[in-house]
């Protein structure tokens, strides 16, 4: 009888976990490959981030992680399945198994890193919060903004900072919340609320769909730290690394000035760690379950970080986004990865 009951309670207690839990407990690499699919959440449509095309070809900074992962494991961009998810879906689809991982400009927050099941595997985008307003209200900073609605996403940190800054700063303010961020660019279009705010590279991309860009302005005012990045569900370290090192890859290949255009050229390197990168000393693939040139089709099927972020968002897109803060770090800015040694 012991043996029957401890049975049952065995079957009620497997029953009783987490389809993320289930999940992390096998390998997400192997499923990944069976499936013959990478499945990536990207944001349902922000241009510069991640956003169909004309042709509906999914385009953007976080699009280029998808691929870049996808190309790490396949060798192949095209094995992707993108999973469109607003900020209040994104993290129950990544817990939930729906997706294998989340590039969909979410920033890396304590609480997030470490009691949401979900880990964060580097950051692509150093950001942070402002505000845009119609240049009619003749406002031209966030503290002239007492006693004005101001349009936000819910279910997302910049609720939080926009109710952190009004509360430091003494100001009356009326929240006009949305799930969706098509609701909340038609509110602020209709006029129902004064400003809008969200991270400032959000901003200037959305900017650009509004008629006459020239008619809104950004606001001076940096209200936050948003480092945004690619996050996995947590409990599987093998596929943590692999999306870790994907960004860390393209980050390394544009300090060493390896390109799409001269990778091939470069696989006669003397360069120890150029050398390194493509796959032509060490066997670093084998220690997250690649092969030994992942690195290099990263490299020669998506780019360096640079270059993804030059298409995407800085000078070569129509965004035109200085590298500012995400810049390499010799070059000033943040952006920094470890070595692949």
């Amino acid at each position: 009888m012991r043996y029957w009951i401890a049975g049952c309670l065995a079957v009620l207690a497997a029953f009783g976990q987490p389809a993320g839990s289930a999940m992390a407990q096998s390998s997400t690499l192997d499923t990944v490959k069976a499936r013959g699919q990478l499945q990536c959440g990207v944001n349902t449509g922000l241009a510069g981030f991640s956003a169909p095309d004309d042709a509906g070809q999914w385009k953007g900074l976080d699009v280029d992680m998808c691929r870049a992962v996808a190309a790490a494991i396949f060798k192949d961009v095209s094995k992707i399945k993108y999973v469109p998810l607003t900020a209040k879906e994104r993290f129950t689809a990544l817990q939930s198994g729906e997706i294998d991982m989340l590039a969909r400009n979410t920033t890396w927050t304590m609480s997030r890193d470490t009691g949401a099941g979900l880990s964060f595997a580097g950051i692509n985008y150093f950001d942070g919060q402002g505000f845009m307003v119609k240049k009619a209200l003749d406002v031209v900073s966030a503290k002239e903004l007492s006693g004005a609605s101001i349009c936000v996403q819910t279910g997302t940190t910049t609720e939080l900072n926009l109710a952190d800054y009004f509360r430091t700063n003494k100001i009356e303010y009326d929240p006009v919340v949305f799930e969706k961020l098509p609701e909340v660019l038609a509110a602020y279009n209709a006029g129902r609320c004064d400003a809008f705010t969200t991270d400032v590279s959000q901003l200037y991309s959305i900017r650009l769909t509004l008629g006459n860009a020239a008619e809104h302005i950004v606001l001076p005012e940096i209200i936050s730290k948003e480092p945004l990045g690619p996050a996995v569900r947590q409990g599987d370290a093998q596929w943590a690394n692999i999306v870790r090192w994907s960004l860390n890859a393209m980050i390394n290949a544009e300090e060493l000035g390896v390109t799409q255009a001269n990778v091939d050229q470069l696989k006669e390197s003397k360069n120890p760690e150029v050398r390194r990168l493509l796959g032509f000393e060490g066997e670093f693939g084998k220690s997250i379950g690649l092969d030994l040139d992942w690195s290099y089709q990263i490299i020669k099927l998506v780019g360096n970080y640079g270059e993804s972020f030059d298409r995407n968002v800085g000078a070569g897109s129509p965004l035109g986004i200085a590298r500012g803060q995400n810049a390499l770090w010799r070059d000033g800015g943040l952006q920094y990865a470890p070595p692949i040694r």
